[in-house]
């Protein structure tokens, strides 16, 4: 495989940030996760994980990568580095596993990264039930501050009633253990018909998520249907109401369940309407940006541009588009070693781009 680097350089002199493209030719990639050693590993949505030098000037395949199922919205998903990555050299991956009958779910894999290979990979979790079609997947990979494993999944979009129903995992938030057991203080484990590793439910397809700094809370954003993306706060046990409650409609104008509100399902801290079809989100604690700490960045696939949230007292006061000028689909974001933030385009010649002080 063979990458190229073409170096553009945009100057925004009134903010005092600058761009950079320092890869190209990425087929669309789709997560992104820095090493201690400030090199990158990147994932592709066709089933490829690259890793980047620190330099970003060479790029090599990582062997080892199962086979996933790349059609629609599915593939090689989200990465992460087990928290004790130092020691044990240990990474998880999500991505879309295929079945011998034609269908597929979710899944979430680990694995030793020893010299550009993946070694003794082990699935630790699996999307149950495996379902046909192949949209809305999830699926964000965070880890707490207690070790445990966040996996945010999707209710594979033809199957939005199941995102109510506790005997599954479509449309829910997942905690599990580094292994994949189940902690023993999730909120359903011992109750009958309720799967232990749920963590929160009602949810319709979520593509980003942190853990903050300093509540150590779980903040996810998900995709609307017509209008109505979320942010939520997203709390053990918890029904954020897919599809009962929505602030969006369906694709051909139908009204989607009961109206926006009732008693038991969460509201979100904030909505877009009309969507903006959110990805990647981080909360940023980096020096470059002095101004820009404890700001969310936001990736918004529909309208391609990087979305600068600025939050107070959990409420959204500011919003700032950034990288409109490069018209691509901003599919993942990440604060890179440096403090800078560094963003990838889901385009078949996808970009990795650099947000850099001036």
């Amino acid at each position: 495989m063979k990458l190229f680097i073409m170096t553009l350089v945009c100057f925004y002199n009134t903010l005092g940030f600058q761009t950079t493209v320092i890869k190209n030719k990425l087929n669309n990639p789709w997560g992104m996760v820095f090493l201690p050693d400030s090199s990158l590993l990147v994932t592709l949505k066709k089933g490829d994980l690259l890793k980047l030098s620190p330099d970003f000037k060479k790029a090599v395949e990582v062997s080892g990568v199962p086979k996933v199922f790349n059609r629609g919205q599915g593939g090689l998903l989200d990465i992460a580095l087990d928290p004790d990555y130092e020691k044990n050299s240990t990474i998880y991956f999500s991505f879309s596993e295929p079945s011998s009958m034609g269908i597929a779910g979710t899944a979430v894999a680990k694995a030793k990264l020893v010299n550009n290979k993946l070694e003794n990979l082990k699935v630790i979790w699996r999307q149950k039930p495996k379902v046909a079609g192949s949209g809305h997947w999830g699926s964000r990979l965070v880890f707490a501050k207690d070790k445990t494993l966040f996996v945010t999944t999707g209710e594979r979009y033809s199957y939005k009633e199941k995102a109510q129903e506790l005997d599954n995992h479509l449309g829910k938030v997942i905690r599990i253990n580094r292994d994949g057991s189940i902690p023993s203080d999730n909120p359903f484990v011992g109750q009958k018909n309720k799967l232990e590793d749920i963590w929160s439910y009602g949810h319709r397809n979520l593509q980003g998520a942190f853990l903050h700094p300093e509540t150590s809370e779980l903040w996810t954003h998900e995709h609307g249907p017509k209008g109505g993306d979320e942010i939520n706060i997203t709390k053990a046990g918890k029904n954020y109401g897919w599809p009962v409650i929505t602030y969006g409609i369906g694709y051909m104008g139908e009204k989607i369940g009961i109206g926006t509100t009732k008693k038991g399902m969460e509201q979100p801290i904030h909505y877009w309407v009309p969507s903006i079809a959110p990805s990647g989100m981080i909360y940023y604690t980096g020096n470059s940006f002095p101004d820009w700490k404890g700001n969310l960045f936001v990736g918004s696939l529909k309208y391609q541009y990087l979305n600068r949230v600025v939050i107070k007292n959990n409420k959204v006061v500011k919003e700032e588009k950034l990288l409109e000028t490069y018209k691509e689909r901003i599919r993942d974001v990440e604060q890179g070693p440096d403090g800078s933030i560094y963003v990838i385009t889901d385009e078949y010649n996808g970009k990795l781009i650099k947000i850099s002080k001036k």
